[in-house]
């Protein structure tokens, strides 16, 4: 099992606040494992899917910032079927947002607004929300 001091990546977080981010963590990756009948640990899947989170934002950023050299449809293609391996489906329900002011994997409001998952303010539901920046 991982350890709650992993996931703060040496952040000044109390105990409390490590232990309400990890629940969290949890609590996501257990309502995508509903959501699409995996068979994974909850926080295992919700740190792939963060990693894939993370490449995707500094793509989206440094296509925002003009210092991007390459198809960014097709690097958001591969980063989707990544995403959509992981969760054992396929792209139709997500997209890649090249808005680097927020998240750039999301599912489409229409597939999450009856769905167990963080939302952002648009309805649209995030696939990997980093919840060190929720209290």
């Amino acid at each position: 099992m991982i350890q709650i001091n992993q996931l703060t990546k040496g952040g000044k977080m109390n105990q409390q606040e490590k232990y309400i981010m990890y629940q969290r963590i949890k609590k996501h990756g257990d309502n995508l494992k509903t959501i699409f009948n995996l068979d994974i640990d909850s926080v295992k899947l919700c740190k792939q899917l963060f990693r894939l989170e993370n490449k995707a934002h500094k793509i989206a950023t440094d296509y925002c910032n003009g210092d991007f050299k390459g198809d960014i449809e097709k690097e958001g293609e591969k980063i989707l079927s990544k995403v959509a391996k992981i969760l054992n489906t396929n792209t139709f329900n997500m997209f890649f947002n090249t808005d680097a002011r927020g998240y750039a994997l999301k599912f489409f409001e229409n597939f999450s607004k009856d769905k167990p998952i963080h939302k952002d303010w648009g309805g649209y539901g995030i696939i990997a929300p980093d919840f060190r920046e929720h209290n």
